[in-house]
């Protein structure tokens, strides 16, 4: 390292000169930020449940709707005035830039005798009427409560769901009504705003929370600060490159960012203690740098290595966003790794650094503890012991999370909207499909097709399917059906009919996953049902994707560390004894995932891969630091202890206690992030400091020469 570590400091100014140009590179990139809030967009790409959807609503021209929940304040829907007023919405409602279609109880004419049903109409009309006219809609029983005072109506957008949904969010309601909005682009227009939020605030708390960590350990202001200098600019050149390819981001991805910087510090945390040390014996920056470098520089490119295939491992899996983190992840794992191995040298070979850490809070008491801990086999036993049962109780009973608002707090507006428009009218997202069609049959052909929608109503969980042969049914006509198949007559559900097909809608009730499996297969079945698809089959697929991407990813990340490891040690016991810790790491996490109730989601699941990548890097790095201290005798471990354990625990604090700043996010699954990887990394630093000293000969922790 000698030689590379006298280039380094030679050269200092040309290199930290070509990383001030790709920061700033970087930094202009940032310019063309732009976010991707369409939740649907992100988790219906790369898989055939998405792809029908996406099929589906192109042929037929439509878009999710956006559920208006009208509540009568004073009275009911059936009374005049409330009716009235529930007029007054439905042409405030239709009048909204962007809106294409409003799908309401109260028809814009009158069926019997085609007068424009207006405000002053209905007002004029005895209470009996206002009843009977609104029992003519063919979907009154769907569109109304059973005590008639709330009532659902379908505003479809024409284009930007997203603007829509502000707009109405913003609308003023009628007197005597409130609203309750829900769907998909109310959803939207809320992630909006708090990716804002997290990718804009989140950061820089990390960025400070885990200066002070480290300074509680390092002592010394400067080089905590430069401890996390490459991860910093390993984040924000990964952003740069994201934004540079065009790339947006979306809920998912929002997180890469928090996830570099509290990851890819632990290299040059490594370095920067391990300079410290050196700084007691020489005045040389050569010599402090070469000297750092021979002992963590090979188990830096190892760390970054190994946390980057952690994220890698992530392109197993089938779900398009999980594949997005893992690669810009990784990606940005591997700048801030360059950064700490070259700029981060060249950067502290031209500072005075003070060579003892004598502020420091806690270093000189973990590793006094440590060496204690270590001397005997009894307490790595009992943790390991205690671990495992953990692990067995609670592993059998993780599960996965099919909700698609997992993400939002039980308390959140949009998550209590949902849970109102379900209670009110079984489901705030209603599925959609297609009947097979003969158009030359004409409207004969619409009995085949209610039976087969019959056939979908008999299921558990399914309230009502609608389709052009409603409109030929005892509350409809023929003339009306056979005017929508010719295209001569529009309804506000939007387009249902196609040169070979007719679209229908499913509302359903109460269901489960159980439930949804059964309408598949009746689709799968019935030559007269096309597909049926939707939000809620879309992620009851991915709830089966993100099972496996657990299985899978977790399976090739410890394959590439078991592969990476064996190449750098070349034996096996070194290998294996490094992987212990993190495979008791993982088993721990999956059981706390289960008892704590947070179960699998899109996130949640790949977190246990990420572990991996980045808890292996406390076993490289003591690894390394035992194999040089061998070199010296007995007590081998003890002086390894005083090398690499502050480090390794101020790391482990330091991503716990930074994560810690995603409780200010909206988003529940933040928090959870949080919880889990405090799990984590305390597991993963205890096991490791504690149970390889345990499998190694005890010459390794006897009293020093």
């Amino acid at each position: 390292m000698d030689r590379i570590a006298r280039v380094i400091v030679e050269r200092s100014r040309p290199i930290l000169g070509v990383t001030a140009l790709i920061s700033l590179v970087a930094a202009l990139m940032l310019f063309r930020m732009d976010f991707n809030a369409d939740i649907a967009a992100v988790v219906l790409e790369g898989n055939e449940q998405g792809d029908a959807f996406k099929a589906l609503q192109a042929e037929y021209t439509t878009a999710d709707p956006i559920n208006v929940v009208a509540t009568a304040t004073d009275g009911t829907f059936r009374d005049p005035e409330s009716a009235a007023a529930l007029v007054e919405l439905r042409d405030l409602l239709a009048g909204t830039e962007g809106v294409a279609q409003v799908a309401s109880l109260v028809p814009e004419t009158n069926p019997l005798t085609g007068q424009p049903l207006t405000p002053a109409v209905i007002r004029t009309l005895p209470p009996g009427a206002v009843g009977a006219l609104l029992a003519q809609n063919p979907l009154a029983d769907l569109l109304l409560d059973d005590g008639a005072t709330n009532t659902l109506l379908l505003v479809t957008p024409s284009d930007d769901g997203l603007s829509v949904a502000r707009s109405l969010d913003d609308l003023d309601a009628p007197e005597g009504i409130e609203l309750t909005l829900s769907g998909n682009p109310v959803v939207f227009a809320t992630v909006l705003d708090v990716l804002s939020f997290v990718l804009l605030f989140i950061p820089p708390l990390v960025v400070v929370l885990l200066i002070g960590t480290f300074y509680a350990t390092i002592g010394d202001r400067r080089l905590s600060a430069l401890a996390i200098f490459p991860a910093v600019l390993g984040s924000l050149w990964t952003f740069g490159l994201i934004f540079g390819l065009g790339r947006q981001v979306d809920i998912v991805t929002v997180i890469v960012p928090i996830f570099v910087i509290v990851m890819g510090s632990a290299d040059g945390l490594h370095f920067v203690t391990h300079f410290q040390e050196e700084a007691e014996s020489t005045p040389d920056p050569v010599a402090r740098v070469s000297s750092a470098l021979s002992h963590v520089g090979v188990p830096m490119i190892l760390t970054t290595i190994s946390t980057a295939a952690g994220f890698l491992s992530l392109l197993a899996t089938d779900v398009q966003p999980i594949q997005q983190l893992g690669l810009f992840a990784a990606i940005g794992i591997t700048f801030a790794g360059s950064i700490s191995f070259f700029s981060l040298p060249a950067l502290i070979s031209r500072l005075t650094i003070e060579p003892r850490h004598h502020d420091a809070l806690i270093g000189p008491s973990v590793t006094a503890g440590l060496k204690r801990l270590v001397r005997t086999r009894v307490p790595a036993l009992v943790l390991g012991v205690a671990l495992l049962v953990f692990a067995g109780i609670f592993v059998p009973r993780l599960e996965v999370n099919s909700d698609q608002l997992f993400f939002f707090k039980d308390d959140d507006p949009v998550r209590l909207a949902f849970e109102k428009t379900e209670e009110l009218f079984g489901g705030a997202t209603p599925l959609a499909g297609e009947f097979a069609y003969d158009p030359a049959t004409g409207v004969a052909g619409l009995a085949e097709v209610r039976a087969a929608a019959e056939v979908l109503e008999a299921q558990p969980g399914v309230r009502r399917v609608f389709s052009v042969a409603d409109l030929a049914g005892p509350t409809g006509s023929p003339e009306l059906a056979a005017g929508v198949l010719a295209g001569q007559v529009t309804v506000p559900l939007g387009d249902l009919v196609s040169d070979d097909g007719l679209r229908f809608v499913l509302f359903p009730g109460e269901f489960d996953s159980d439930d949804l499996q059964g309408w598949l297969e009746v689709v799968e079945q019935d030559d007269r049902i096309n597909v049926l698809t939707g939000m809620p089959v879309v992620w009851d697929e991915i709830a089966r994707l993100v099972l496996r991407a657990q299985v899978v990813s977790v399976a090739v990340a410890f394959v590439l560390v078991a592969i990476m490891l064996f190449a750098a040690y070349r034996r096996v016991r070194e290998t294996l004894v490094s992987l212990v810790p993190i495979a008791l790491t993982v088993l721990v996490l999956l059981g706390f995932i289960a008892a704590s109730g947070i179960q699998l989601n899109l996130l949640t699941a790949v977190i246990s891969s990420i572990v991996i990548g980045v808890g292996i890097d406390y076993a490289i790095h003591y690894v390394a630091a035992i194999d040089h201290a061998r070199r010296d005798g007995n007590g081998y471990v003890l002086r390894a202890i005083d090398r690499a354990g502050r480090p390794i625990v101020a790391n482990a604090l330091g991503i716990a206690i930074a994560l810690t700043a995603l409780w200010l996010s909206p988003l529940k699954i933040h928090a959870q992030v949080s919880m889990i990887m405090w799990v984590a990394m305390t597991v993963a630093a205890a096991s490791a400091l504690l149970l390889i000293p345990a499998l190694l000969p005890r010459r390794g922790v006897q009293a020093e020469p």
